[in-house]
């Protein structure tokens, strides 16, 4: 998945929101398949369960089963048609989410080769606070940064300045 580009600024920055809100332990739903950032937040010392690859457009099994503290979802949202039904349906009190937002220079991002790696949304920071507070959720912090890449032109430029990523963390109410 990330053979020549390991996201570590975002992982950082995404580590440091989580500890700031839920610090270790506790225990964690991510929603996603188990993936670098799962291994990340097990070897801080969170208790770490990822759902198996269903499609959580449909199937909230993984949301309403289970005595999660906290639901993470890192990156997940943008891929779904509908992130509203899951969100609704979530059982735990707490959240702690990050979306990439949308670049006005730059379209929607969508794998060729794999149907799960495409962005069906890409949010603006009040959308996604409007899905949030719609679904049942009330933001208590947020933290936006960008995402630079070591390349030349407009568009890298404008990523130096540009916040690429939104973290949210919230609770019921």
């Amino acid at each position: 998945m990330y053979e020549n580009s390991f996201p570590e600024k975002r992982y950082k920055k995404t580590l440091d929101f989580m500890k700031e809100h839920v610090p270790p332990p506790a225990k964690i739903l991510d929603l996603g398949v188990k993936n670098p950032f799962s291994e990340i937040m097990t070897k801080q010392g969170y208790e770490v369960s990822n759902t198996h690859g269903e499609d959580l457009d449909t199937d909230f099994s993984s949301v309403t089963n289970g005595s999660h503290e906290i639901v993470t979802a890192f990156e997940i949202f943008e891929h779904l048609l509908a992130p509203y039904n899951i969100l609704r349906e979530i059982k735990a009190d707490k959240l702690v989410a990050s979306v990439p937002l949308k670049l006005w220079f730059s379209p929607a991002y969508r794998s060729k080769t794999d149907k799960w790696d495409r962005h069906y949304h890409e949010f603006e920071d009040w959308q996604f606070d409007w899905l949030l507070e719609k679904s049942g959720w009330k933001i208590k912090d947020s933290l936006k940064w960008t995402n630079p890449v070591n390349k030349i032109g407009i568009r890298p430029l404008l990523r130096k300045f540009t916040p690429r990523y939104y973290a949210v963390y919230a609770e019921r109410f």
